[in-house]
């Protein structure tokens, strides 16, 4: 009997021991795993900023438990059925069955103005070659004559995509006005409201922090949240509801994405307009290097990989402006300046300022960029938490 009770027990450590054994080795795995991942990442990020791949950090789709693992707002009924219709095919498919091989895929992103949206529209429906892409519009909240708009598109396949946390779209709740909100310059403690005021002194204005937010919603759904564009080795370009886009923009975007590698390799975009708000060109036979604009800016997917490794830069900075984000504290971070090529005359309408040429297909002048001097804190209306909590959760949607 001692010896029958005896083989259980040593049966019972034997077993523990080999349990404890597998857990050790299990862990060990993962934490092989987990560097190994790392430093995968590591090296794509450190890779010149023409060289893609899209293996990497690849896209999940449809994943119904993102919202409850990153605690995103509780969606209203129209947050929802927003986030249904992102997953719609695009239209006009019956149209145009197939996009061209080597398409530069064209993204328009719009708020609520529907006199700018039209001559978008319109100007872009004369773009030669236009009908071989796809256009991705994407909305900040939803307005029907916006959408109605949109909705009448019939020059290439199109895509609406819809922000679903949109401050636009929760009128009596975080992201949007939450009754206990403070206002302007109110004192948290004193009149028990919620926020957290901007280096100024300001509280949040949901209007404002939409910018940032939409913009940056996108790239993360653009990139890394869409079956249309899963793999899109290529560029994308990215305009606003009040550019003017000329007809030979296409083509000429297609050959600067081209050229890019050869002619200026340390080249991060390609741009359709210079930067300069007054210039309409160079008007000499010549590829101009500039400080990346944000009129008819494309770049592929390498660009965007080291875009969001600078996730906390981007959502942290006291910046409501997405652009002026980026220019102050994103770009300055890669260490180096960051250009954009474009052609010597413009093809597409907007804002802001150029600096160097490329000359007998050589770069020329790319030390100095001009820009925001180290020190700039930004202009505020980005200081409240919530936001930047937001903003963080937006870059891991598609990771989980």
């Amino acid at each position: 009997m001692a010896a029958n009770c005896k083989n259980p027990r040593s049966k019972a450590g034997a077993y523990r021991r080999f349990l404890s054994i597998v857990l050790v080795t299990l862990v060990g795995v993962l934490l092989l795993v987990v560097l190994l991942g790392t430093n995968s990442v590591s090296n794509f990020v450190s890779q010149s900023p023409n060289e893609s791949s899209v293996n990497v950090l690849s896209p999940r789709y449809n994943n119904s438990d993102y919202r409850l693992i990153l605690n995103l707002p509780k969606q209203s009924e129209l947050s929802i059925q927003l986030e249904k219709r992102n997953q719609l095919r695009p239209r006009n498919t019956d149209l145009y069955p197939k996009l061209a091989q080597n398409h530069i895929t064209i993204v328009l992103y719009v708020h609520n103005r529907p006199q700018y949206l039209k001559v978008v529209v319109e100007s872009l429906s004369k773009v030669v070659g236009i009908s071989e892409t796809l256009l991705i519009v994407s909305h900040d909240g939803y307005f029907e004559e916006m959408n109605k708009i949109v909705e009448g598109i019939k020059f290439c396949q199109m895509k609406q995509i819809f922000a679903p946390f949109s401050p636009h779209v929760f009128p009596d709740s975080f992201p949007g006005v939450s009754p206990n909100d403070c206002k302007d310059k109110d004192d948290a403690a004193k009149k028990h409201c919620v926020g957290n005021p901007d280096q100024y002194g300001n509280h949040r204005s949901p209007k404002i922090v939409s910018l940032k937010h939409h913009w940056w919603w996108m790239m993360n759904t653009v990139w890394d949240g869409l079956k249309e564009t899963e793999g899109h080795t290529g560029h994308i370009l990215f305009i606003e509801e009040d550019h003017f886009i000329f007809p030979n923009a296409y083509r000429n975007l297609q050959k600067l994405a081209a050229w890019k590698p050869k002619k200026c390799p340390d080249c991060y975009a390609a741009n359709l307009a210079p930067s300069d708000v007054n210039s309409r060109g160079e008007n000499w036979d010549s590829l101009i290097a500039e400080r990346m604009g944000n009129v008819g800016y494309s770049f592929n997917r390498t660009i965007w990989r080291k875009i969001h490794m600078k996730t906390r830069e981007f959502c942290l900075f006291d910046e409501y402006n997405w652009d002026i984000t980026m220019w102050a504290t994103v770009y300055p971070s890669f260490g180096r300046p960051v250009y954009t090529l474009r052609g010597p005359k413009t093809s597409a309408k907007m804002w802001i300022r150029w600096s160097t040429s490329i000359q007998n297909g050589k770069c020329s002048s790319l030390r100095n960029q001009p820009g925001y001097k180290a020190g700039f804190k930004g202009w505020g209306g980005w200081g409240d938490e919530r936001d930047r909590a937001l903003c963080l959760k937006f870059a891991e949607m598609y990771r989980h």
